[in-house]
């Protein structure tokens, strides 16, 4: 039985794994315009799809990860409106009555159907466009629904299971992203060793790490700014045993004490003790400490930076979603600071 249990588990994870970020990246992009300008989200579907409608409708009124000012969100799939429509008009009509009621101009429709032929969800589809709405769908690879809305999220699965296991982990994201977008922080992340301070190989001790010129001042500036200042620093001398994770923090009060004689402060500190050899998910250019400080922070980062001096840093900050600036000697950690403020 355990056997059974593990390959469903397995062929679930697989098919989440198959969804298309990319397509997750521009619904959620759609749905931050939609809130921007005042208008709302429509969800609607059948079944499972209807309970998982009035699910990610909650998150967006509610909140998802974090407290925020509510969202604009609603589901179609109160039993008075869907019986009284079912019972004096159509089924086929459930929907469809209800967004001719509710839908404006620049809102967003979003349908959720296993099939992608709910013939009550392309009704209501139909309308939506007539009154210029924004059609989103959420369906697995069969039907005609996903060929007629401006956004289409299919999840690559004929189980309905799966389909439905799929979308609701899609729409979690979308959400999450959303109320990033919305309400998250700005950040600066920074790299250490030749960005904000001379490299030193293996820095083993508090008295070898000097910060450049200016810049105490200059993380000032973003705190001032509203930036969140993270620091994301690959440390792999722990890995060889040339210095401990004590001696580390030891390391790194020297350096936040000597920014608080300024008045600024790092936010947060990330660091990867492996080697570069150990394939982990954390050393720069990879996104493990991006993630966990997204993560923990709440943060948006199309409006963040990623501040370094090597191509894994400009790689990282990439792939996080931040704009990249990198940093030599012409051009300086406080030259980058200015450049994000516009001085």
């Amino acid at each position: 039985m355990s056997d059974i249990i593990k390959a469903e588990l397995a062929e679930s994870a697989g098919v989440i794994q198959s969804i298309d970020p990319l397509m997750i990246e521009k619904i959620a992009d759609v749905l931050t315009k939609v809130i921007r300008k005042g208008n709302k989200i429509i969800f609607m579907g059948n079944g499972g799809s209807s309970a998982d409608a009035q699910h990610i409708a909650a998150e967006f009124t509610g909140k998802y990860l974090f407290d925020r000012p509510p969202m604009s969100a609603i589901s179609l799939s109160a039993i008075a409106p869907m019986s009284a429509i079912g019972n004096d008009y159509s089924f086929d009509l459930v929907f469809k009555r209800q967004v001719l009621a509710h839908a404006r101009k620049g809102d967003a429709v979003v349908g959720l159907s296993t099939s992608g032929n709910s013939k009550n969800i392309i009704e209501a589809f139909n309308a939506a466009k007539e009154i210029g709405a924004i059609t989103i769908s959420f369906t697995g690879p069969g039907g005609s629904m996903k060929d007629m809305v401006d956004h289409a999220l299919i999840i690559q699965s004929k189980a309905t299971p799966r389909v439905q296991e799929g979308y609701f982990v899609a729409g979690h994201i979308i959400c999450g992203m959303v109320e990033r977008n919305m309400f998250g922080q700005k950040a600066a992340f920074i790299d250490r060793d030749d960005t904000i301070n001379k490299d030193v190989p293996h820095c083993d001790a508090p008295s070898k790490l000097i910060l450049y010129d200016g810049v105490p001042a200059s993380i000032k500036k973003l705190n001032d700014a509203g930036y969140l200042v993270i620091l994301v620093t690959n440390q792999s001398g722990i890995a060889r045993g040339k210095f401990s994770e004590d001696m580390l923090s030891a390391i790194h009060t020297k350096m936040t004490d000597e920014i608080k004689k300024a008045g600024g402060r790092i936010d947060d500190i990330f660091f990867c003790p492996h080697h570069p050899d150990d394939g982990c998910g954390c050393r720069k250019p990879e996104t493990g400490m991006g993630v966990a400080a997204v993560s923990k922070h709440k943060i948006d980062t199309k409006r963040s930076f990623m501040i370094g001096n090597s191509d894994a840093d400009m790689e990282f900050g990439k792939r996080l979603g931040c704009t990249s600036i990198k940093v030599d000697d012409k051009f300086t950690f406080n030259d980058a600071v200015d450049k994000i403020l516009g001085s």
